[in-house]
């Protein structure tokens, strides 16, 4: 997906370009496509991200006052950028079907990781939902996806409020 850096203030107040950058860098890293063997297509690309910015919204959360307004800027970070996305594909007739119905895709991947993180999901089935939807992977990639999404999960973890603000975890 192309990368949109308006870097805009949103009705928050909070700046959620810099997070927003550096989760769109994380999910182009080949290795989610070439050994997570996501598919590397519009929908693979956005499940990948998507349940980057959910685990980011859930920790930004868990933050301070600011931290929990930046969490609301990223979710309009990224509703702006699906937004520019599907106009710049050509979707200008739904354009508001097409990105209420991204947006939900996120609200459902906020929905499973939180139940995760509060131990009432399992990581593995939350990763596969997230990730894989309806499409099973084989038992290497889901390691590989669950693996590295835990991962990001613990570098935002031990990143402060400010850190995970200028997309540095």
């Amino acid at each position: 997906m192309r990368r949109i850096l308006s870097l805009f203030r949103s009705s928050s107040g909070a700046d959620a370009g810099a997070p927003y950058a550096a989760l769109v860098a994380e999910a182009r890293r080949p290795e989610w496509y070439r050994d997570g063997r996501v598919e590397d297509d519009m929908d693979g690309r956005f499940a990948v991200l998507s349940s980057l910015v959910a685990l980011t919204i859930l920790r930004l959360e868990r933050g301070s006052e600011e931290a929990v307004r930046g969490s609301v800027s990223l979710t309009e970070q990224f509703i702006a950028d699906m937004d520019a996305q599907m106009r710049e594909i050509g979707f200008d007739t739904t354009i508001g079907k097409q990105v209420r119905g991204l947006v939900g895709a996120l609200a459902s991947r906020v929905d499973i990781w939180r139940r995760a993180q509060d131990g009432e999901e399992e990581w593995q089935a939350a990763s596969d939902f997230s990730i894989f939807r309806d499409k099973p992977p084989c038992e290497e990639s889901a390691t590989f996806a669950a693996e590295r999404l835990r991962r990001f999960s613990e570098q935002l973890d031990g990143a402060d409020d400010d850190e995970v603000m200028q997309g540095k975890w």
